[in-house]
């Protein structure tokens, strides 16, 4: 609540919900489009746990989201910088779907989903927030997740934190030996 908590009429005295590590996110949609933190990840191995990657395969990697829709959600990319489906190698292609297979054991054994949406988003206009490197998206769900906080409030709640989540899907990738990349 703002300091001006007694202007504000009656029923906006506590809508408000407070997520300030959102700011981040939005600032980063209004850098440079040559700033893709794909890449910078790709690009320092030694950061991989403080990164949040995950996996790095011979062609792609798995790394989680920091903003994410769900808790578990995860990304993987090709390493090359490349915009579109027609720019890929059919071998990075195979790569990311196993890695997309791998991180529905992952993310079942680590924190119970009990289903996934897998998809992208090609170009600014059909919603990628980095257009410029494609990435498909592993969102964990789960029976009877579409709460009241989302359908009333546009509020998502992710209870668990990402370095917890992060810690469980090494633990479990190491147990079931993932990822499993031919």
């Amino acid at each position: 609540m703002n300091d001006n908590s007694d202007k504000l009429p009656p029923e906006a005295a506590n809508s408000n919900i407070w997520a300030p590590w959102r700011i981040e996110y939005i600032q980063s949609l209004a850098g440079d489009d040559d700033d893709c933190f794909l890449c910078r990840y790709r690009d320092e191995p030694s950061k991989d746990s403080e990164n949040l990657l995950l996996w790095r395969g011979r062609e792609c990697f798995a790394v989680m989201n920091r903003f994410p829709y769900t808790g578990g959600h995860m990304l993987v990319a090709p390493l090359e910088h490349v915009a579109g489906l027609e720019d890929l190698t059919g071998s990075a292609m195979c790569e990311m779907m196993e890695m997309v297979r791998d991180l529905q054991s992952a993310l079942t054994g680590a924190i119970g989903a009990h289903g996934f949406n897998v998809g992208m988003n090609i170009g600014r206009c059909a919603g990628a927030g980095l257009p410029g490197h494609l990435h498909l998206h592993v969102v964990p769900r789960w029976n009877g997740d579409t709460n009241f906080m989302s359908v009333l409030g546009d509020i998502r709640v992710i209870p668990q934190a990402l370095t917890r989540l992060y810690e469980q899907l090494q633990e479990v990738s190491t147990e079931l030996e993932l990822p499993k990349l031919s």
